[in-house]
This record gives C-alpha cells, structure tokens and sequence, in this order.
C-alpha cells in the first residue's frame, strides 16, 4: 500500500497531478445543464501576444466576419443605424421585422447605401416644415442643425441647412423653413475619399457639410464633431462588406406563407443572410421555408433556429440551412423556460449543438446569456462560431429608441419579442402563435441605461476576448475550437461560492469601470 500511495495516480495515461480539469465531453454528460456563469475554463500555455489573437470566424456557411459578434434582430435593439455601425466594426446586424416590408426595405437599403465616416442618420426636413416642427424634432433627437431636401428626405435634391442661428431670433415659429434656411452651402461630393472628406470639412472651418452624389441629392452628412471622434475612439478597423464593397446586412423574417413575398423583397434590396426568427426553430415550418429559399433564392444564406439540442440541429441542417442560431429562454428579458418550463441552460446549449453543426460544417451563433466579455470568450471557446447580443447592445446610441430621463438616469426601452407590448407590433409570429388566439407573454419589457456607442464599446469587448483567448492557449478562434473538440481546452464547474469569489467582494465601496 506504501508503494501504491507513492505511485502518482493516472487515469485514462494523464498525470492527474499535473494535468487537472476536466473536457467538455465530461462536464457536459453529467444530467445538469449549465449557464456561463457555472463553467470556468483552466489556463494553457501563453507563447504569442493578446492582439496576435484572431477572432475571425464565419456567422454562416458564407459570411466570414473579422468580429465575431452580431446584434440581435429585436426592435429596440437593431434598425439601420445599429446594423450600420456593427458591420463598421467587423461584424453584422440582423434588422429586427416587427415592421412591414416597405419598412425592413427601406432600412436595408441605407444600410447598403452607407459609407463609414458619415453621420449615420441625419437629420432632414422638407421646406414646407415650420419652425415649430423643427423645434419639437430638435428636443427629441437633441441635433443642432436640419438639412433642407425637395421631399423631406434622404436621396432627395438638397435645398439648404438650417442651423441653431438661423432660428434663434425668429418670433413667429410658424415661419416655414424655406424662409429661413441657408442655401449657399459648401458640399462633398460623393465620390470624395474618406480622407479628403476629413480635410475639407477642416478647412472650410463648417461644423457640418452634407455629401451629395452628381444630381444635388443629399446622400449623406460629415461634421467636424465625427471627425474628431472618429480621431479619439480606438481603431475600428476592415468593416464587414459584400463583394461590390458594401456594408453587410442581415434580416429576420417568419415562416408564415406571405413571408415568401418578404423574402424576394429582402433579396431585391440587397441582403446578405436571412434569419428564420423563432423562439423554437424545430418546425416543419421552418424546414419548408429553409428549402423554399434555398431552391428559389440560392445565394442568401439562410440562418435557421432558434434550437438547443443535436437532434433539433440535425432536422434544420437536412433542410439545407447555412447557420444555426442557439440560445431558447436564456436572454435577460425572457421567461421561455418560466413560461413554457421548456428550454437549456446556455453553456450546455452551445457544447451540444456546436459538437454536431460542427460535424456537419455549419456555424452557430451562440445567442443570450451575454452580459460581459467573459461569456463571450466562453460561448465562443464552447464551440460557437459567433455570438449574438440583445440587452449588451441595447441602451447604446444605434439602439432604435429615444432617450429619457427617469430620476436622474438616462434610460431607453428594452424589451423582449415575447413580451406583449412587442407581440402586439406582429413579433408573436415567432412564437408560432395564431393572431386568433390568446397572447401568452414570454419575454419583459423595461428600461436599461445609456451605454454609449456601440463604436467605443465592441473594440474593447474584442480586446478583452482576445485576452481570454490568450489566457487559454489558444492563438485564434479556429485554434479554441480544435483543442475543444481534442479535448485539450479543460474546464471546471463553479460552485456558488467559487462563482462569488471570481466576482468582487470584500469591498467597502468601489466604481466598476470596464474600459
């Protein structure tokens, strides 16, 4: 027995003394799912630097992203400006559709039609608005200065700009604009890089010059103020484009029959990859829509869900869809599994799905759960290809949504697309209800706190991913995923009193500053 006690113990030929933790193969087959919070990942071996680290990964079978995070397709989450700003910064926005088709149109076409450096949206008014209506617009959009277009709108000849001096002094605030805007005013033209743009707007010493293509009409909007913040934020570097050099866009839409019409407008207007938006994606709906877009629409990729078990993952594949979207019940604002008592903790969700897609060729995106940059190191080392983010992008300025102030807090609305408030808009369609029956709620709505922009926000989310990733061992995405599935990458369970361990504690008082 001496002799045995001086043995060191192996198992399965690893030195249990230098090689602890456990695979994911392990922790995963115990009869418990597990939340982000529950798993914790053991170091590996560090020999390159954190910005060495690349992250970049496929959100569907032809969509490669620099970033491999995408804002989710909620209305108060993604419209224009926020799918915008998301393919600036490496990665991809799905259009929410609790709108109608003319509307999800209209926002992927000023998608498409953007150029990174401008203003992502204007303010423009026709000449027949009053004083007055600009007051009103001024107080809940908070800009200082209108463009002056013939229709009121973008891509409309340009007329003139009325700033702050040119309406201060006006008594009668009836008087049309037209009679009070400036029309002598300098332009950029269209075809103007980016550069040349910055300078001119630098020497013309103009807060504000509008961009417009040959026939006058007003296209876009540079100011003195995005330059310099431009200048002062961190790096953003290669957007996500299409083939022509646009910006890269993706929509949600349902499985009802009439969706068959949206989906030939969405494809018209431009858009890279349709989602299939259901709180519970193993349908027969859905795979009769996966094959109808793929035999009709061969080249937009399809990104089919939600699901949370192999099996589920399986029927979709079969079907032919390009991606997989994860996550049923784990997102701040939905109460699925309180509801419906029918659903998978996330960490387990992704492991699962991720193993089999995987087998298959097909990304998933990890979607819900996502409160820092630690769950999404941990949703990505966990198999996925790219996480999908609601309440992390939701409070920010690309959110849909104006701000308010309620004691002192500047908020915007938050809500899931199972809540009420949002079913009432159409998004019940996603939870396969019939407008005929009773509306069961299964998602909250309320109120999160100014975040500021998403542009400041992602590149530090990423640097802090990429340090994770070091930490791990892992020197690229594609790297994580090999020692994954070897079962290299070893982890543990936490224990409630592990979990509050790795938070703070012990303090008296402290400011929690992220970047």
């Amino acid at each position: 027995s001496d002799i045995m006690a001086g043995l060191t113990n192996m198992q399965n030929g690893v030195d249990e003394e230098e090689f602890d933790g456990f695979t994911g193969k392990h922790v995963f087959n115990q009869g418990y799912c597990y939340t982000y919070d529950d798993i914790i990942f053991l170091p590996g071996h560090i020999n390159f630097a954190a910005h060495e680290v690349d992250l970049t990964s496929k959100v569907s079978k032809n969509i490669t992203l620099r970033t491999p995070l995408v804002s989710s397709p909620m209305d108060t989450v993604t419209e224009s400006n926020m799918a915008m700003v998301m393919a600036m910064v490496g990665g991809m926005g799905f259009l929410h559709y609790n709108m109608t088709v003319d509307e999800q149109v209209a926002q992927i076409k000023r998608v498409k039609a953007h150029r990174p450096g401008y203003v992502l949206q204007p303010s423009v008014m026709s000449p027949t608005s009053t004083v007055a209506e600009l007051d009103t617009q001024k107080t809940l959009k908070n800009f200082s200065s209108t463009m002056i277009t013939e229709k009121g709108t973008m891509c409309s000849k340009l007329l003139g700009v009325v700033s702050t001096r040119d309406i201060e002094l006006v008594q009668d605030r009836s008087t049309l604009l037209a009679d009070v805007m400036t029309t002598d005013v300098i332009t950029i033209s269209q075809n103007m890089s980016l550069e040349a743009a910055e300078a001119l707007v630098q020497k013309s010493k103009k807060g504000k010059l509008p961009v417009v293509n040959e026939a006058g009409e007003l296209v876009g909007l540079m100011t003195w103020e995005e330059v310099k913040a431009r200048k002062l934020r961190p790096a953003l570097g290669a957007p996500s484009v299409d083939a022509a050099g646009r910006l890269l866009v993706g929509a949600a839409m349902g499985t009802r029959p009439d969706d068959k019409a949206r989906v030939a407008r969405l494809v018209e207007a431009g858009v890279d990859a349709v989602i299939l938006d259901s709180s519970q994606g193993d349908s027969i709906y859905q795979v009769e829509m996966i094959k109808y877009i793929k035999a009709t629409h061969p080249a937009v990729d399809v990104i089919a869900g939600n699901v949370v078990t192999g099996a589920q993952a399986l029927r979709l594949i079969q079907a032919g869809c390009d991606g997989l979207r994860v996550g049923m019940g784990s997102g701040s604002i939905c109460t699925t599994q309180e509801v419906c008592a029918v659903g998978r903790g996330q960490a387990t969700a992704v492991f699962k799905v991720a193993k089999l897609a995987a087998r298959h060729g097909v990304p998933i995106i990890a979607d819900g759960g996502i409160q820092n940059s630690g769950n999404i190191v941990k949703a990505l080392a966990l198999g996925a290809s790219c996480v999908m983010c609601g309440s992390m992008f939701a409070g920010t300025t690309e959110a849909p949504g104006d701000y308010f102030y309620e004691n002192g807090v500047r908020l915007k609305r938050y809500r899931g697309m199972g809540s009420l408030e949002a079913m009432s808009k159409g998004s019940d369609t996603r939870y396969l209800s019939d407008a005929n029956h009773l509306k069961v709620a299964q998602g909250v709505a309320g109120t999160v706190k100014d975040k500021g922009s998403v542009l400041k926000m992602v590149p530090y989310l990423m640097h802090g991913c990429k340090q994770g990733f070091q930490d791990l061992g892992a020197h690229s995405l594609a790297n994580g995923h090999e020692q994954l599935l070897s079962g290299k990458m070893l982890m543990e369970t936490r224990s409630g009193a592990a979990q509050k361990e790795g938070g703070i504690h012990d303090m008296h008082s402290y400011e929690k500053k992220l970047w």
